[in-house]
């Protein structure tokens, strides 16, 4: 049995869309999409926890 995928959870009224999640993340799955951090491409991302702990305002954690 495989696990189960486990993704980062952003706290969308935390983020302040600074971009230092995205300049982190080394297979380009997160982007700014209204001035708020977002997972674009889910199936590359491996949450290695690079985002998380950029994220100067603690918006981003363990899902779900």
């Amino acid at each position: 049995m495989d696990a189960a995928l486990v993704l980062p959870r952003i706290d969308r009224d935390a983020c302040n869309g600074c971009g230092d999640c995205v300049d982190v993340c080394h297979v380009g799955a997160l982007v700014i999409q209204e001035l708020k951090a977002v997972i674009a491409r889910v199936a590359d991302c491996d949450y290695c926890t690079d985002c998380e702990a950029a994220c100067p305002v603690l918006a981003i954690a363990e899902g779900p």
